[in-house]
Formats: structure tokens, sequence, C-alpha cells
């Protein structure tokens, strides 16, 4: 152990071990920050995407920071309710007879050069026996005031701008030749313009709502798609790939991390009980070895997820089983060996130590700093290995992880929408998981191997 203590002193001469360090404790950071940010319950329900969820969300909408290369602006996303936020008002006024007259009035910058998806608005209302009324008008900067709709609503309800056909009919008439496509486009055009011009500025979405009923009471909720949302962007099921982007970094380190260090320490034990004890057993266990190695384990991983299961966990468990028996035992067999031979594990069997006691306290502590640097340059490959399975189709449905975002990617056609941000995301996050763990295991690999430490 003093050995161990010295060599890992020795990681502040190297910078790449340094910078590796800085990338693994970021990572682990990370994943702490993200399980107390989003809970892990939480996080499976965003990801289900259930339309009470997912439903403020736009539908493949770029991140946000895609803005700073544009030349052309794309129209952000918004989520606004009335009386908490001072643009969008709410003022209200007893009638005469009864009930109330209540104006909302939301006032907005529209700069963009692009139309938004879509506009919604969500209506929330109490009454007993007559339902409130609402009018809907939007004036532009070039002080048009077009008329949305008149219409009763429940308790509740909501309006979406572009499922409205009298709009569409109306937007269709103001523009007269030019028609409009949307009724995005008809409400952001200058009317009259030709070619079609986006009449930017400041709008206001007025909407006055009618009670007949003492103690009615109407309230609502504006979102606006637009086509950038937050700062990861949106798939086609409008789930936020930030669930996936942050919950990827514990899963992956789980699964990395749980595959290195179970393999690494069962490769040992069964490598120095079958070197101490020898015979058939070791004669066993290099058999088994010899099998394995020549055994496709990606090819078996596969085969358990499209006929088994394609729990990570239980990919998890088969790759710790087919692992534990690999090509490091040959390796680690010629150490033990040495050490089986040395002066003090003779002194050991003079005064009575047992066979457990000799194989844990005198034979493994010799091999676990030679260890390390594999241990930690084979997590990446663990996490590739999760990564890989999800984009052949048989990860976890049911978590996000890096590799599911590329292979949703793949199969609904990011690249040919030009959606590169679905693939280079999470693809980023996983180069920068191998090149910290590689970094930090070349680097070890140095300090407790002797000969390299010259190079």
């Amino acid at each position: 152990m003093k050995r161990l203590k010295d060599s890992l002193k020795d990681i502040g001469r190297y910078p790449s071990a340094i910078i590796g360090l800085l990338i693994v404790l970021f990572l682990v950071l990370f994943s702490f920050y993200t399980m107390w940010k989003i809970p892990y319950s939480d996080a499976i329900k965003m990801w289900r995407a259930s339309e009470s969820v997912v439903y403020k969300n736009p539908k493949n909408a770029r991140p946000i920071w895609v803005n700073w290369f544009r030349k052309a602006k794309l129209p952000a996303s918004a989520d606004v309710i009335a009386g908490e936020d001072d643009s969008f008002t709410k003022e209200s006024t007893p009638r005469s007879g009864g009930g109330n007259t209540i104006e909302f009035v939301y006032t907005f910058d529209f700069n963009y050069d692009e139309f938004p998806q879509d506009i919604f608005v969500y209506f929330t209302s109490n009454y007993e026996t007559k339902n409130p009324f609402i009018s809907m008008s939007l004036v532009t900067p070039s002080g048009e005031n077009i008329k949305i709709t008149d219409t009763g609503i429940t308790r509740y309800q909501n309006y979406r701008f572009e499922q409205d056909e009298n709009l569409r009919t109306r937007l269709k008439r103001l523009h007269r030749g030019n028609e409009p496509a949307t009724a995005m486009q008809g409400l952001f055009t200058k009317l009259g313009s030709d070619p079609v011009e986006i009449d930017k500025g400041t709008y206001q979405l007025i909407i006055q709502a009618t009670t007949f009923e003492e103690g009615s009471d109407v309230n609502a909720e504006l979102i606006t798609h637009g086509k950038v949302f937050g700062f990861f962007g949106t798939d086609h099921l409008r789930r936020d790939l930030k669930v996936a982007m942050m919950w990827g970094a514990p899963i992956a380190l789980a699964f990395g991390l749980t595959a290195a260090l179970g393999t690494a320490v069962i490769t040992m034990f069964i490598s120095a009980i079958g070197t101490w004890f020898g015979g058939w057993l070791d004669e066993l266990i290099q058999r088994i070895t010899e099998v394995n190695m020549v055994i496709p384990y990606f090819a078996v991983l596969i085969m358990v997820g499209t006929f088994y299961s394609r729990s990570i966990w239980t990919l998890l468990l088969v790759t710790i089983l087919l692992n534990m028996f690999s090509a490091s035992i040959k390796s680690q067999r010629a150490i033990f060996l040495q050490v089986k031979e040395s002066t003090y594990i003779e002194a050991a069997i003079a005064y009575g130590a047992s066979d457990l006691r000799i194989v844990t306290r005198y034979m493994i502590p010799r091999v676990i700093p030679m260890i390390i640097p594999g241990l930690v340059s084979a997590v990446p490959s663990y996490v590739f290995l999760e990564a890989s399975l999800a984009l052949l189709g048989l990860g976890d449905p049911s978590i996000p992880t890096w590799g599911k975002v590329i292979n949703d990617a793949r199969m609904y056609g990011a690249h040919y929408q030009g959606m590169y941000y679905w693939i280079l995301e999470p693809a980023v996050f996983l180069m920068i998981t191998g090149l910290g763990f590689a970094l930090l295991g070349f680097a070890l690999d140095r300090i407790f191997n002797p000969r390299l430490r010259g190079m």
C-alpha cells in the first residue's frame, strides 16, 4: 500500500494525468448534480414523454446556442402565465349584470427571421352553469388588429392557433393574393408584402374574457413553440434532450465503472487462486480462459438483448460474466507466479498462515498497483459498449442514455433534416468521457510500470 501511495503522488508530474483527472472529476460531480437536480423518477417520467409533461416543448427544436452562429435568427420558445410575468398582465373589472370582464395583454418582441411553429393558450376557468366567453386579437407592429377568435371556453381548454381553420381563412382573406402557408406565417407577415416580409417589432396579444357568474374567474397560460428550445434542444417526441444529456453521465459512469471494477476484481481473485493452488484448478482456469478469449462477447450481448432482456443491469451482469475469464488472467498469473516464490510467502507458510490469508493479504496487494491503469483504461470501453448496444436498438428503452439519443437520431433521420445537434451532443459527451479516462489510464500506466517511466 505504501508503494501505491507513493506512485499516486507522481500523478502531478504528468500533465495528461491532471487533465484526465479533472475530466473524470467533472463527470463525477456532474453526475451527482444531475441526480440532485433531476431525480431519477422525474427523469423517467420526462423521458416517457406523456402529453402532460412535454406539451410545453416544441418538436425537433434546435438548442438556443445555434442562434450564436446563424445570421438568420430562429424564434425562441416561451412559456408565460398571466399575472406572473410583467409581459403578460391580467386586469379584472366587475360587470353590472354580474360576473367580470377580464383583460389579458401579452406584450412581446419578435425580431426573428423565421416563423414559430405554433402558439397555444391554455385556459382554466371556474363557473357553475354559464361558461365564460373569450375574444382574442393580435396587434402587429404595423398597427394591424387581427381578430383571432371569439369562443366560449370550458373549465380546461386550450386554443391552438395552427388548428383553427377559421383563423386560417381570415388570414388568407387579409393577405389576398399572397396566401400564407400557415397561421404563423399569416400572423407575423406584413400585409401586402411580396415577397413575404416578416413584420418585426413589438406585438400585443389581447384576450378579453367575460364571465357571467359571481366568483367566476379565468386564467391563461401562453406557450410559444419556437424553433429553438433550451441548451440541448428537443427530439421528435418533444422530449427535452437535457434529460438524456445529463442522466447519460451517471448511467455511463455506473455502467463503465461497475463493469471495469467488477471484472478486474473477479479476474484478479480467480488468477490468484488458480496460481496459488495450481494443479487441476489452475489448468481448468487456463482452459476456460482460452475458450472465453475466442468467444465474441459483443455478439453474445446482442443475442441477450434480442432474445432475453434489454435491461441495462442484465447487460451489465452478462458483461462482467463474459469478461471475468479475460486474457488478463494470463498476464496476472505470470506476476502471481513470481510473487508465489517470494521469501515473505515462504515466511507466511512457515508461521502457519492459511491459504485465504496468503492469497488476500500477501499476493493480491502486490498486484493491485499493476491492475489500476488497466482498470481505469477499461472504463471507456464499457461505456462505448453500452452506447453501441443502444445504437443497435438493444439499449434499455426506459432509461435516457447517450447511445439511446444517437439511435433515435439515426432512426428518425436527424442528419437528413439538418438536426446535427441531436447526434453531436451525445457524441461529444462520449468522446469527453473516453478522453478523460484514457488520459488518466495512460498516465497511470507510466507511473506504475517502471519500464515506461522514462518514455
